[in-house]
């Protein structure tokens, strides 16, 4: 019950819009976007070190090329989607794609040695801005060092902004760390409700901007004669079968086993032994494993299902629309935790969240954890609603058991599909839909979280 009263699941969450709009219409001040223009370009140095902070990336600089009244130039570190923006990454990103603790000490050095060359690619692209995405153990380093770097030399720094706040909220001790942010990061955005309340407490300057996730679901259904919290991301079930020749009668289920190197190769053959006891009732069973946009788990996962047990077939990531009709043709899925469980909400596709980490990061994560569960759809509702399955839990005699009793029994199905709409209600709140409504200049491709992201950066204020 602490994180339902943290997130008060009412309406006090939504005045943040608001004091965000009135900024947009009156921003008194010398704005960030006037900087470029006495330059006649806005240079922005992003950086991203995972998947799904490619994905955000890539749409935070859409918005800032769409909503910039001069020429928009990028430079940093980035995945496949930033780069068909504009981004010519230093490195590939998976050089810093490290999830745990002691995951992290075999690539210590390689990680202090990008950090540095990072930092200095940074100051000698003099960026009017500087944007980190999540992966908050580099982000935070190289905002540090970037931000010493200008002191050093007497120079004033360019604007930084962190895009996802640290989850402060899941850890003892947490929030009394976000006091010491405020002297290298100038504004977070949030992605869930009352974070900007509890970082602002922490004088730490934070805006509200709406999950990322919403990016999939205001495009189809702006127009749409329906409550935001009713709406789904549709897939074409049909079409994929057809395409891709599978026959009637299949049972498909679709296994996200995760973006990074490590949570793959140690959660993969875990999904195998699982479809190898699932087929003995499912003798029409096959397996839809979405492959994430990096080039070493492509490359692993493409070596290792010639022995998969069951027909299988590797989805490319970084087509929402593929993703969402495999989606669609599925039964079920099995995921490793992350963002992938809420785009299975959108989806309206029951499925099992499992996780395994190196023993001595489980260990870290019992001590230190203050919440119950590990998929953000459990801890915003505070509620088991998705079966978890983790740490000596995510075996495979434990997976399959569960799994068939989702595919059989609507009850727990039903369940998943409801709570779907109250977290669309919690991450999309109702005021930006009557803000639409009062506000003929607003559409519903200007209210995703990258258009509010990247409007305040463009109009952001230095107080100093």
């Amino acid at each position: 019950m602490l994180f339902r009263k943290q997130w008060k699941l009412d309406n006090d969450s939504n005045v943040g819009f608001s004091r965000l709009w009135r900024r947009y219409i009156s921003m008194p001040g010398r704005a960030v976007v006037d900087m470029a223009a006495k330059d006649g370009e806005l240079r922005v140095f992003i950086v991203a070190g995972e998947v799904s902070g490619d994905s955000i990336g890539s749409r935070l600089m859409a918005s800032l090329k769409k909503h910039c009244s001069v020429p928009t130039h990028f430079s940093g570190v980035g995945g496949s989607m930033m780069s068909r923006q504009g981004l010519n990454s230093l490195f590939p990103m998976e050089h810093i794609s490290v999830m745990g603790i002691w995951e992290l000490l075999p690539h210590l050095n390689n990680f202090r040695l990008k950090l540095k060359e990072t930092v200095e690619a940074a100051f000698l692209f003099q960026p009017h801005v500087v944007v980190t995405v999540d992966s908050k153990g580099f982000s935070f380093r190289l905002l540090k060092q970037l931000r010493a770097n200008y002191s050093q030399r007497g120079l004033v720094s360019p604007v930084h902004f962190h895009y996802v706040a640290p989850s402060f909220w899941a850890w003892r001790g947490g929030e009394a760390r976000l006091k010491g942010l405020a002297e290298f990061v100038d504004q977070v955005f949030c992605i869930l409700p009352n974070e900007e309340e509890v970082c602002k407490s922490n004088g730490l300057d934070a805006t509200f901007v709406g999950h990322p996730i919403l990016e999939d679901i205001v495009y189809p259904n702006s127009g749409k004669d329906v409550s935001p919290c009713e709406w789904k991301v549709d897939g074409d079930c049909e079409d994929f079968r057809s395409k891709n020749a599978i026959p009637a009668g299949t049972t498909v289920i679709s296994l996200l086993p995760g973006s990074r190197l490590q949570e793959v190769t140690r959660m993969l053959p875990i999904f195998a032994n699982t479809m190898e006891l699932l087929k003995e009732s499912f003798p029409e069973l096959m397996s839809v494993i979405h492959v994430a946009p990096n080039q070493h788990v492509e490359k692993y996962i493409t070596e290792v299902v010639h022995k998969w047990p069951v027909p299988v077939l590797l989805l490319p990531g970084g087509s929402p629309k593929l993703k969402y009709d495999a989606f669609s043709a599925s039964r079920v899925a099995l995921c490793a935790s992350g963002t992938v469980a809420l785009e299975l909400q959108l989806a309206r596709l029951p499925c099992i969240v499992a996780y395994r980490a190196h023993f001595l990061t489980e260990w870290f994560i019992r001590y230190k954890a203050k919440i119950s569960y590990i998929s953000l759809p459990n801890i915003l509702l505070d509620s088991a609603v998705i079966p978890e399955a983790l740490f000596e839990e995510c075996t495979p005699t434990k997976l399959a058991p569960l799994l068939m009793k989702l595919i059989h029994d609507r009850g727990p199905r039903e369940e998943q599909i409801i709570a779907a709409e109250k977290i669309i209600r919690l991450l999309y709140p109702s005021e930006m839909t009557n803000l639409l409504q009062q506000d003929s200049r607003l559409r519903f491709p200007d209210c995703t979280p990258s258009m509010i992201a990247a409007s305040t950066i463009l109009h952001y204020v230095k107080s100093r």
